[in-house]
C-alpha cells in the first residue's frame, strides 16, 4: 500500500456504487458498462488502499437488482446482459427478494465523493419524475440544466398490452358482452 494513500472503512457495495456513479458522471454517452470496467475503475479510485476481491462479486452479483440475492440484497446495479450493469434506474424489474439499498448512506460514503452521491440520487429523482409522467425519455427542458443526460424510462415488460385494457369498451354501450357479440353475429351461417 502505498503511504500517500488514506484509507477509509467502505463496503464492497459503496465502492461498487461508487466506481458505477463515476462511469455513468465521466461517460454521460454510454447507458452500460462490464463488470471488468466497474471493477477497473474502483481499482483507479483506490479508495481503500487496494483493490478487494469482494467488489468483483459485489459487481457481478451481489448489488444486482435483477438477480435473485445470494446473500446480499442490495438492488444497486442492474444487469443489462450476462456481463454488463448500470446503476438501477427507476421502473426497473428488482428481484422480490432484493430488499436492500439503492445508494450507500452518507455515512458510508468518503466526503470527497458525497457530491457523487448527490448527483446520483438527483439523477435517479429526475429520472423518477420521468417515468411517473409515462414519457419514454427526457424532454430537453429536463435535460438542459444536468451534468448528463437522464436515463430512459424503461419499458415493463408487457406495457403494450396493458394499455389495451378497455381500449374497446366503448363499443359495447353498457350492453351485456355476450348480447353484443350474438347481436354482431345475426345473420353469419
Amino acid at each position: 500500500m502505498s503511504p500517500s494513500v488514506h484509507t477509509i472503512e467502505i463496503s464492497c457495495a459503496a465502492e461498487v456504487f461508487l466506481a458505477t456513479a463515476l462511469l455513468h458522471k465521466e461517460q454521460p454517452g454510454r447507458t452500460e458498462f462490464t463488470i471488468q470496467e466497474i471493477v477497473n475503475r474502483a481499482a483507479k479510485e483506490n479508495i481503500t488502499g487496494e483493490l478487494r476481491s469482494g467488489v468483483q462479486v459485489h459487481a457481478s452479483q451481489h448489488c444486482v437488482a435483477n438477480k435473485a440475492p445470494n446473500p446480499a440484497k442490495h438492488k444497486i446495479l442492474f444487469a443489462t446482459g450476462k456481463h454488463t450493469r448500470r446503476l438501477l434506474q427507476p421502473g426497473d424489474e428488482v428481484h422480490p427478494g432484493r430488499t436492500g439499498k439503492i445508494f450507500p448512506d452518507p455515512g458510508e460514503v468518503p466526503e470527497k465523493h458525497l457530491p457523487l452521491l448527490e448527483w446520483a440520487k438527483e439523477r435517479y429523482d429526475k429520472a423518477v419524475k420521468v417515468w411517473n409522467l409515462g414519457t419514454p425519455g427526457p424532454r430537453k427542458s429536463d435535460a438542459d440544466h444536468v451534468d448528463s443526460p437522464l436515463p430512459e424510462a424503461p419499458r415493463r415488460h408487457l406495457e403494450g398490452l396493458l394499455s389495451l385494457r378497455l381500449a374497446g369498451a366503448h363499443l359495447a354501450n353498457d350492453e351485456d358482452p355476450d348480447d353484443y357479440v350474438r347481436r354482431l353475429r345475426e345473420g353469419w351461417e
